[in-house]
């Protein structure tokens, strides 16, 4: 009955897999190839990604905030709770216009926190439910169909995984917000000339791909899970 239901085998709804698998190793590549090719470029300032966010967190009147090293490759993030900016191995020494930018879109997000920007802020919230979401969502739609196709649990399952579609969505204005205000910034403070700037543009757009591909597969999946939903429920 599981294999029926669920399509283990083939179903028509495997294209929104295949779509969603595509978008995602194109995004991976771009950001990893981009990032690459202008991490070889050193800014003219010689700032590393930690004195350049160093700088820009303290031009903006935040003392609060701290910078501190990460292990691993493109792991750079701001964590809110802490108030620490987190650089990664390839950010955090690193002179070139690729790691300014990525740390810049960092202080991006502090200076949102700091500002308390609406979509930041409905992102936040929705942290604990989108992770109870992308947990529970198809683990409790695969228990109702082994349990004889139980129209509660699966709907229940679709509704708490469209939660986490809904932050996937949400997190796009806060992220291209952000690189907009470290793009803005970096001019400001004569961090990186004109030419560099338009370097670190590509590269936190490449970055910004990957949130683009991660929300459209994120619909996909939610759109397959209505699609097997439905077809299950004609079938029985």
């Amino acid at each position: 009955m599981l294999y029926g239901y669920w399509g283990f085998y083939y179903d028509p709804t495997y294209f929104l897999v295949l779509i969603a698998a595509v978008l995602s190793i194109i995004a991976s590549i771009r950001v990893n190839s981009t990032f690459q090719k202008f991490n070889q470029i050193p800014s003219r300032s010689g700032m590393t990604g930690a004195q350049a966010a160093e700088q820009l967190l303290r031009s903006n009147g935040i003392y609060d905030v701290q910078i501190q090293h990460v292990r691993g490759a493109l792991t750079d993030h701001y964590d809110p709770r802490t108030k620490v900016v987190r650089l990664s191995d390839a950010t955090y020494g690193s002179t070139s216009v690729a790691a300014i930018g990525v740390a810049a879109h960092e202080c991006g997000h502090v200076l949102q926190h700091h500002e308390e920007y609406a979509p930041l802020k409905l992102r936040t919230f929705l942290v604990p439910a989108a992770n109870i979401g992308s947990r529970a969502g198809i683990p409790l739609i695969l228990l109702g169909i082994i349990l004889g196709y139980n129209n509660f649990l699966i709907q229940i399952g679709i509704w708490v995984f469209a939660i986490a579609v809904l932050f996937q969505i949400v997190t796009l204005p806060v992220e291209f917000n952000a690189s907009g205000r470290a793009l803005r910034l970096l001019e400001r403070q004569g961090i990186l000339t004109e030419t560099e700037t338009g370097q670190s543009r590509k590269v936190l757009r490449a970055a910004a791909l990957t949130y683009v591909a991660a929300a459209a597969t994120s619909v996909l999946q939610l759109l397959r899970l209505v699609l097997l939903a439905g077809n299950g429920r004609r079938r029985n």
